[in-house]
């Protein structure tokens, strides 16, 4: 089970919000349709993320795309 949960850890990029979160706890694993799962590299910087979304085609301007939060649990 943990390594389902593991296999999920990554970089996620919601192409709408141009935002990206880093998720490397199982914390909150974004889901849906509104997050894309964009790579499996937690250390990625910023400038890799942009390139990658933009040869992925995911935003017109992936030079918009900001660093997220993820949501705080109560």
């Amino acid at each position: 089970m943990y390594q389902d949960i593991v296999k999920k850890f990554g970089i996620y990029l919601n192409p709408n919000q141009k935002i990206a979160v880093r998720i490397n706890s199982p914390y909150w694993i974004p889901e849906g349709s509104d997050w894309v799962f964009l790579t499996p590299e937690v250390n990625m910087t910023m400038v890799n993320i942009r390139k990658l979304a933009g040869e992925k085609k995911l935003v017109p301007d992936p030079d918009s795309i900001q660093w997220g939060t993820i949501p705080v649990r109560d």
